[in-house]
Order: structure tokens, then sequence, then C-alpha cells
């Protein structure tokens, strides 16, 4: 956690101001019992009411000065542990937006949005008591002490057996606190994991009738989230009624042992008030620094879970002699394999291919053969564990990978839009383009016949996940989204599937025509998608089982010959 306060470093004004105005508001709150002992033993008791009046004004004071200090504190702490988070987030959500994909993958999704969410609000609050209470609590309970030792010495040997007492209780509780907190982030991320699946796969539940079964296994996940709450909750719980029993067994003493003196004429009723109050405050003090100490044991184990993110070693990176080349889109595959888990399981196995720039590979398969996967090579999404991809004769790990996905112009198999308008959606793929570039990139996906049909057009505002567009609509925004980019290297990932027939040869006329120099890989199930490619890659079971063009490999490929037939006998349309 030490290595987190850093974030506090731009702050540190404030982080000092909050703890000055709690000093100051603590020595108001510890003169108080102290004039209120005077009050009565050398006001009340000798009948002197100019001098009550006058101790009672100055209490009056005190009391102001220390709200002042409270204010003070608050405003400012607050300030700096806000402030604190907000950096802190920042720099976390950038860290995972550039982790790679297998890195995501690793850690989970629900980890990552509870580390975002949830841990970054655990140590915020740590930061807001540390500033706060922390000063606050150390400050009342030594101050308290040595007030008692200068003034009512008579009753300070009680503090050597309540204050060790209430020390070994508070180290013990937040010792134990600190492991059932950690438990208690585990069942978070779970809750948080299953929420994200469930939510993102929300039409399938519904379509098969399994909203009860996922309602059973969420009660599941959540009542383990809520056995160790209240597992963390019952540690925490005792704390607060068991040193109240001590402070009263000692409250208890004071006065036994207060009434004895002062029958003796040994002491003074002033003084067993004022020994009450400051044992108060010091209960006060060590229940403050003990809620401080928990929110800090809850806050460790958030604190390692931010570093662990933070701290990741990225398994895509640029190497230290990158180079940034002006790409024109030459590919070639040696003997590339890929396998996603260290299973030994390979999903690509010993792939090789040269597609020179300009041309268009066309990757046919059965599902689960590998096409995708082939595709997210290229822009090292993933990278290979075996073989060499290079583009115009250089490695892509040698390439600067903001200059090798600048060339990259993807649209995936899932048509994935964010949250605002098709503009802004557009310009994911080229910052700078203009409007006239929008629909000019639209005019090649078919998509600008539905958007200029919007009174607002390119401005119109696409629901989250674009649930207000159908599935060809998305994909068709997609692929304008890549095509606006004009890259050396376009990647269409089965973009086509949701298509209608006429929309597709549309494309595909204009793939041919305006974008004659860009080097083309399109991933289709349908052979009349790819027909017309310089080459056509055949995928089975991540083997290579064919590479030709469409001619050739209906004469001599077995598996391109058995989806031809199988397609022509559904009513695809091929060879047209």
């Amino acid at each position: 956690m030490a290595n987190l306060l850093r974030y506090l470093a731009p702050y540190k004004v404030f982080a000092i101001i909050a703890p000055l105005f709690m000093v100051l508001e603590v020595a108001m709150d510890l003169l108080q019992p102290t004039i209120m002992q005077h009050i009565i033993d050398d006001g009340i008791a000798n009948n002197d009411d100019a001098y009550v009046y006058r101790m009672f004004g100055l209490l009056l004071v005190v009391v102001v000065i220390g709200l002042i200090g409270g204010v003070g504190c608050s405003i400012y702490s607050a300030k700096a542990a806000v402030n604190f988070s907000t950096d802190l987030r920042k720099d976390l959500y950038d860290v995972i937006t550039v982790l790679s994909v297998k890195n995501k993958e690793d850690v989970g999704i629900g980890k990552l949005i509870t580390n975002l969410t949830s841990d970054v609000e655990t140590l915020q609050k740590a930061v807001l008591m540390m500033l706060k209470i922390f000063v606050r609590g150390p400050l009342l309970f030594i101050g308290a002490i040595i007030v008692v030792y200068f003034t009512a010495r008579e009753l300070f040997s009680l503090l050597l057996i309540i204050v060790p007492i209430l020390v070994v209780l508070i180290v013990c509780i937040t010792t134990m606190a600190g492991k059932v907190f950690a438990k208690v982030q585990q069942s978070i991320d779970s809750v948080n994991t299953y929420m994200q699946e469930n939510l993102a796969g929300v039409r399938v539940i519904k379509a098969f009738n399994r909203s009860a079964m996922q309602v059973s296994a969420f009660r599941g996940i959540n009542y383990e989230l809520m056995k160790r709450n209240f597992k963390a909750e019952h540690v925490v719980g005792v704390l607060t009624p068991i040193s109240m029993f001590v402070i009263n067994i000692g409250i208890v003493a004071a006065l036994w042992s207060g009434a004895i003196k002062v029958e003796a004429g040994a002491l003074e009723v002033g003084v067993i008030l004022a020994f009450i109050n400051y044992l108060t405050i010091i209960m006060n003090g060590i229940m403050s620094s003990s809620n401080v100490l928990i929110q800090i044991a809850r806050a460790i184990p958030s604190a390692k879970r931010i570093q662990t993110v933070m701290h990741m070693e990225n398994s895509v990176t640029n190497a230290n002699d990158a180079v940034t080349p002006d790409i024109q889109g030459d590919i070639r595959f040696e003997n590339v394999s890929f396998y996603y888990y260290n299973n030994g399981e390979y999903v690509l196995d010993d792939i090789s291919l040269h597609v020179r720039a300009g041309e268009t590979l066309g990757i046919l398969g059965m599902t689960g053969s590998g096409k995708s996967t082939l595709t997210k090579l290229l822009p090292r999404l993933y990278d290979v564990q075996k073989g060499c991809i290079y583009i115009d004769g250089v490695r892509i790990q040698n390439i600067d990978l903001t200059t090798l996905r600048q060339a990259i112009g993807i649209a995936p198999q899932k048509a994935t839009l964010f949250s605002g308008t098709i503009a802004e959606n557009l310009r994911y793929g080229n910052l700078d383009a203009s409007e006239a570039d929008m629909y000019a990139a639209m005019d090649v996906a078919a998509a600008s016949e539905f958007v200029t049909r919007f009174d607002d057009g390119v401005h119109h505002v696409i629901a989250q996940g674009g649930k207000n567009f159908s599935g060809g609509q998305r994909q068709r925004l997609a692929m304008s989204r890549a095509f606006i980019r004009k890259p050396r290297i376009l990647v269409l990932d089965d973009s086509t599937s949701a298509v209608d027939a006429i929309s597709e040869r549309h494309i595909q006329h204009h793939l041919a025509t305006k974008f004659r120099d860009t080097t083309k890989i399109i991933v289709a199930s349908k052979i009349s998608s790819i027909e017309h490619a310089d080459h056509i890659l055949v995928l089975e079971h991540g083997k290579m089982v064919g590479l030709g063009t469409h001619e050739q490999l209906a004469k001599t490929n077995a598996v391109y010959q058995e989806i031809l037939a199988t397609q022509q006998a559904q009513g695809g349309v091929v060879g047209e």
C-alpha cells in the first residue's frame, strides 16, 4: 500500500493541512475536561460565579475553535483522498487498457472491474481515515494520558491496566480482519464476474428460458459473499462492545477508588470527573485508531490486487529496437503455430502462406478451425508460440505496435459498437475523419442507406452495445469504422454474416475497386463471399488443408469440395 501513497504527492499540501486542522481540534477537545474540572473545583465549590462565567466563556471559545479544526480537516482530507483515488483509478484504467488480451483473460474481467471500483474505493476510504481519524485517535490517546498524568496522578495507575488490554485487543482483531476482508474481496470478484457474463448473455438466457437456473446459481455465489461479510462484520463488530466493557470497568474502578480518596480528603470531585472524561477520550482515541487500522486491514488486500495488475508484465510489448516502416501490406506466415492456454493443444498448427500487397486472402473452415484466431495474430493481439509472421519482410515483433496497428483495419466477428453517436464510433478508425469521409466509408459498407434515414444522420445516438440497431446494421457500421481508416491491411472477420446478399455484393464490388491497393484478409463461412479472392486458405482443426484459388480448390481439395457441395445443395449462390 505504501507504494500507492505516491499518488498523494501532488496533493501533499492538502495532506499536510488536514492533520494540522485535526491537531487544533484535538487540542481543544483535550482542554475541555480540564476547564470543566476548574469550573467545579475552583468556581462552583467556592461559589465564585464570576469565575464560572469566565471559564464558561472560555469553554465556548474552545468548542468553536475545535469546530473550525474539525471542519477544516474534513474538507482538506476529502480533497486529498478523492484526488488520490481519481488519479489512481485513471492510471489503473490506463494499464488495463494497454494490457494484452491474454493478460486480461489471465486476471479475469470481473476482477478487473472490482479493481477499478471496489478496491480503489476501499483505498480512498483508508486514505481519508488516515488523514482525518488516524491523526485524531493517537493524539487524543496520547494527549489524554499525558494530561491525566499531570492532573489526576492519583488515578493514573488504572490506565496502566486498561490501556494494554485495549491495545492487545485491537491488534488481535485488526489482524483477523485483514484476513477475512481479503476473502470478501474474492467473493466480490465472483459476483462481478458472474454478473458480467450474465448481462452479456442475457438474450441467450431468456431464449433458452434459463432465468430461474441463473438466479439459483447466483444465490449460491451471493450466499458465499454473505457468509464472508457476516464473518468480517462479526470480527469487527466485537471490538466496540468489548472495548466499552473494559472502559466501563475502568470507570467503575475510578469511581470506587476516587470515592475512597475523596472521603479521605486526598482528591477533589472535579478530578474524578475529569479522569472519567479523559478515560472516555482515551477510549474514543483507541476506537478511532482501531477503526482506521481495520480500514487499512481492508485496504491492504485491495492495494496488493491493484499493484498486481499495475506491475503485471504485458505479454505483448514493443521490442527495444522496434522499427516504424511505411507498411505496404506484404504478409508472410512461416510455420506459425499458436495455442491459447499452456496445455500444448494448438489452435493453429504449422501455417505457412504468402499474400502480396494488394492481394486478397480468403479464409474458410468449419467452426473452431482457427479462422478468427489467425486474424488476431496480425495486429499482435496474441503472439505466436512457434514460427514467424512477416509484414514487408519484417517480423511483426520488430515493428512498433502503434505503427503496426495503425496500418490494420479490423471489422471483428462480433460487431462491437460503443455508447455515443455514429460519428464518434466511426472516428475510432480515424480521429481526423470529416463527415464526408464518414459517408464515403459508409457507402462502401452499404451503411449510408439506413444512416441517411435518421434526422440527425451520423450524429444519431447509439445505445449501449448498439442494441438500437440490427445485427446487419451493426456489422456495416463496424466495417465502416475499418474502411474509414484507409488501412494498408484490411481484416474482415466474417463481418458480413448478418448482411443481406445484395448489400454483400455491393461491399465486395467496392472493396475490389476502392481498396485495390489494400491487402484484404476476409474470413467467411460462405464460399460466395471469398470465391474471387487471389488466395483461399482452407483450415480444418487448426491445420492448413488447402491453399489456392477457387477454381484450383474446387478441382483438387476434398474439404473445399465438400463445403462447396453442401452450400450449393442448400441454395448458396456460388460462381456467379
